[in-house]
């Protein structure tokens, strides 16, 4: 198959619905080599709005997830999570694929005043790791809070990002100062 076909077939099924308004010739005389590398760059992209983080171990992954929503840090947030990633939240509700979890995630990181939970910090008390997935029992705390609030996720990680979490975490369990 002809390089410049390669790379513009190669370009679409990673999502890339423009490549084919690419001008590709100037890659005629490119090796497969450098063709591999532009590829697996450009796979790193899932969506125009940021580029994924991958952590070198699982408990990095959580670690850094815990620093971005301690520091509501949305775009941080998003690194984390690919395309196919999904949060179990108490009651039965699944949150799945990026649109919704910066949806959910846009929400919890806006200010007290504007509805969010911007301030609220997340402490580990346990963490055990099963395999990629990082277990974590925590404490919550904020300045608007009466008191702190205790629960517990599961985070499966692979390949140096967020898959999956199930989490007890139910906003509407906090008690707020009056």
């Amino acid at each position: 198959m002809h390089k410049s076909r390669v790379l513009r077939v190669l370009l679409l099924a990673i999502g890339f619905a423009s490549a084919t308004n690419l001008t590709v010739s100037a890659f005629n005389g490119v090796d497969e080599l450098l063709l591999g590398s532009v590829v697996n760059k450009l796979t790193l992209k899932f969506d125009n709005e940021s580029f994924l983080k991958r952590q070198p171990t699982p408990i990095k992954v959580v670690e850094e997830h815990l620093k971005a929503l301690n520091g509501c840090q949305l775009e941080r947030l998003m690194a984390q999570y690919p395309n196919k990633a999904e949060i179990h939240l108490p009651d039965g509700a699944v949150v799945k694929g990026r649109t919704e979890l910066r949806t959910l995630f846009t929400n919890f990181v806006k200010p007290r005043e504007q509805g969010g939970l911007c301030g609220l910090t997340f402490t580990p008390e346990y963490v055990s790791q099963v395999d990629q997935t990082i277990n974590v029992q925590w404490r919550a705390e904020a300045p608007f809070l009466a008191e702190p609030y205790r629960g517990s996720d599961a985070y499966v990680t692979r390949n140096g990002l967020m898959y999956a979490q199930v989490t007890t975490f139910n906003g509407s369990d906090l008690k707020f100062k009056p």
